[in-house]
């Protein structure tokens, strides 16, 4: 993989609707995400539609049951050749090292990425249902414990990304969503940065959503997010 990697977010109903939108993208971008929505209507259907185009998947179904469960489901995602799987950190080690042994059995390339506090949430959600860290110390420990069972990497806020990448060393996958480039709506998301505060946190994977595909001209909205990324880059490495 790139050092840094821009994932277009399918966020569509539908395998019709993800074809037309990997259509207009064309090369601007070639590494898509998979969420729920879209894999619930249609998902085997548009990996392999995604696969046929020689597209990379990021397949998002933060996976969270027991270990055996979690095992046997990541196994499954394997037949699609996805390159990046979530699970739930809250699953624990267990849970955690359960994905990552279904990985090595089937000797596949996929990495496995753990969730661990959800960029819609802040601290005060966080405090409603029980939990009195704030937001950087629950994702921190979260994310600690998932890479040491086993996780490549984690899914993380923006914001997050620094003191992770500090915790965790180099070697870590760092995905961020909730990156908007700079004049972009925040939408439903409330950690937020732009492509540049991401890549200087040590984001290595970027995922962008509206901003690409709610554009007019997608394909052109994505090019002109990966020239702030390699400028960003470009700068933070100098």
């Amino acid at each position: 993989m790139s050092q840094h990697e821009i994932i277009a977010a399918l966020d569509v109903p539908d395998s019709k609707q993800a074809a037309e939108t990997v259509r207009r993208i064309g090369d601007g971008v070639s590494f898509y995400k998979v969420g729920l929505e879209l894999f619930i209507a249609d998902g085997p259907e548009t990996l392999r539609m995604l696969a046929g185009e020689g597209k990379k998947i990021f397949l998002d179904l933060k996976l969270h049951d027991i270990p055996r469960t979690v095992e046997r489901a990541t196994a499954s995602c394997m037949r699609f050749g996805v390159d990046l799987l979530t699970i739930h950190a809250q699953g624990a080690a267990a849970m955690t090292a359960a994905a990552a042994k279904a990985v090595r059995d089937a000797g596949a390339h996929t990495k496995i990425l753990a969730v661990t506090v959800l960029t819609s949430l802040d601290n005060t959600d966080l405090s409603a249902i029980g939990v009195t860290r704030p937001v950087g110390e629950q994702v921190l420990s979260l994310g600690k414990l998932a890479v040491s069972s086993g996780a490549d990497g984690l899914v993380c806020s923006p914001r997050e990304a620094a003191a992770l990448r500090a915790a965790l060393g180099p070697d870590a996958l760092l995905v961020t969503p909730g990156v908007r480039p700079a004049g972009s709506a925040v939408g439903d998301q409330k950690r937020v940065a732009t492509p540049a505060d991401a890549i200087r946190a040590g984001a290595t994977h970027l995922v962008v959503g509206r901003p690409i595909i709610g554009a007019a001209d997608p394909r052109a909205a994505a090019l002109a997010i990966r020239e702030e990324v390699e400028r960003a880059a470009a700068e933070h490495y100098r």
